[in-house]
């Protein structure tokens, strides 16, 4: 950092963006503050994939596809302990207009742009071997893997296929199924590492419980007013991150900037299936999205828990759920009714109603699912989209001038070209060295403990009222543990 110049960042919003952008620049030596008004870091929209090429989304685009997947590889470098190293498998059933042939060509690219990201840099090498980066099934095959036995820690493709054999209504599937190296997230593991590692950084103050009430632009600095712990107080800072989520349009308008975005409210339901106790790949039914028949997602986590995604309206989507910014406004209005379930939580019926409808979409493909319970409220909460283009998938960040960026990401994995284009503002701003641009050293991170993050996540999960299972890795595999 330049010797005659001590910067004092503010960094408002403690989500995986926010909290992310702090350990980067306090890991580079900054003067960085952060606000978040929840008792805890990392809360908000349900995360469980990396979206490691996007091909969850048949409607986004090639380039979308492989920025998701070198963002994807950089975020499992930076945060190996809250991976969860299992595969997904994609299918496209009967009912469905596409066909899986429509992945192949993008499949290829993919797996064409992972072998050159090893090439380049061994330690890229994170999603296995590029030739097994993703597999084609046929039925005969499917059928021949239904006569053995489920392994419970999957050391192949074929392993981690069996359970998918011998469950899902192989009559109701277009064929060849893909099983990609596709990897989940775990966000308790996650807000977990962040916190511990935060804690570790000295010039770092991470202030939760606190609502940032008002900003002021004070020539090139930024008074922000705020309560903490129900104190009224005020700093002066020389850069500004908007890191509010979802809200980041508040700040917008604090501050009389405009901006072109989208907000939408999700939902996640936490069920339990006492026959699935094993270890099960990630499963993605592709489908439209807003009708009845969207694409269904079956994310497991250890002792028979499961994450269910449906993309309806009855599930994961709402009626009115996406709302955008206006003229007057560069924060979307949304409905009262979706403010209430963010802070206030759910109704009980409106729990039961949607997991029961999430558990229905599953046993379509999956009969015997059909005996899942719900097990605790959702994981839910808004997420921002810059811009007018709902299906945008790949976003980081934009500016205000010299000294307010606006973190902008829809996906986790988008968190360091994020925090590399700030770096890059600071070093112009001389807040910072040249060689401080894509450092990445992340010493807070890779010294933790696992019992720390385990026990911390666990407790998150707790005091969050979700199943301390959800809080666990599922089913690691070897490639795992050796990261």
């Amino acid at each position: 950092m330049h010797s005659d110049k001590k910067a004092k960042i503010a960094i408002v919003g403690g989500g995986v963006a926010g909290s992310s952008v702090a350990l980067y620049l306090g890991e580079l030596g900054l003067d960085v503050t952060l606000f978040e008004k929840s008792k805890s870091l990392v809360n908000g929209p349900p995360i469980c994939h990396l979206h490691a090429g996007g091909n969850l989304y048949r409607e986004i685009s090639d380039e979308q596809c492989v920025t998701l997947l070198k963002e994807s590889i950089e975020l499992i470098r930076m945060y190996p302990q809250a991976i969860d190293y299992r595969p997904t498998v994609i299918a496209v059933p009967l009912k469905d207009s596409g066909r899986p042939e429509d992945l192949f060509v993008r499949l290829s690219i993919l797996k064409q742009k992972y072998q050159e990201m090893i090439q380049e840099d061994l330690n890229n090498k994170v999603l296995g071997e590029a030739e097994e980066y993703f597999k084609l099934f046929y039925k005969d095959e499917i059928e021949a893997l239904k006569k053995y036995e489920i392994v419970q820690n999957p050391q192949t493709l074929e392993e981690w296929m069996i359970p998918f054999a011998k469950n899902i209504d192989l009559e109701k599937i277009q064929y060849p199924v893909v099983m990609v190296q596709e990897y989940g997230i775990n966000i308790f593991r996650l807000a977990a590492t962040l916190t511990l590692s935060l804690q570790d950084i000295k010039n770092t103050k991470v202030l939760t419980n606190s609502f940032v009430q008002k900003i002021e632009k004070k020539d090139e600095s930024f008074l922000v007013c705020y309560e903490n712990d129900g104190v009224a107080k005020e700093g002066l800072f020389d850069y500004l991150v908007n890191a509010a989520g979802f809200r980041s349009g508040e700040i917008d308008d604090m501050l009389g900037f405009e901006r072109e975005r989208l907000v939408e409210f999700k939902a996640a339901y936490v069920t339990k299936c006492k026959s699935f106790e094993n270890s099960w790949p990630e499963i993605i039914f592709h489908g439209q999205r807003g009708t009845p028949q969207g694409m269904a997602q079956f994310t497991p986590y250890p002792n028979g828990y499961f994450q269910l995604h449906g993309m309806t309206n009855d599930i994961t989507l709402f009626d009115e759920g996406l709302v955008r910014s206006t003229h007057r406004s560069s924060q979307p209005k949304l409905s009262e009714k979706f403010l209430q379930k963010i802070e206030k939580g759910w109704s009980s019926i409106d729990v039961n109603k949607r997991t029961s409808a999430a558990i229905e979409h599953m046993a379509q493909y999956i009969p015997i699912f059909a005996n899942a319970q719900a097990m605790s409220k959702p994981l839910f909460g808004a997420q921002q989209i810059p811009g007018e283009d709902a299906s945008l998938r790949a976003a980081d960040i934009s500016f205000e001038g010299e000294h307010y960026a606006r973190c902008e990401i829809v996906k986790a994995s988008s968190v360091l070209n994020m925090a590399d284009a700030i770096t890059k503002k600071l070093i112009k701003l001389d807040y910072l060295d040249k060689t401080s641009y894509k450092q990445r050293v992340f010493t807070s991170v890779h010294q933790l403990q696992e019992e720390s993050i385990q026990k911390l996540a666990e407790d998150f999960a707790e005091c969050r009222e979700y199943p301390t299972s959800l809080a666990h890795r599922s089913f690691s595999t070897n490639r795992g543990e050796e990261l």
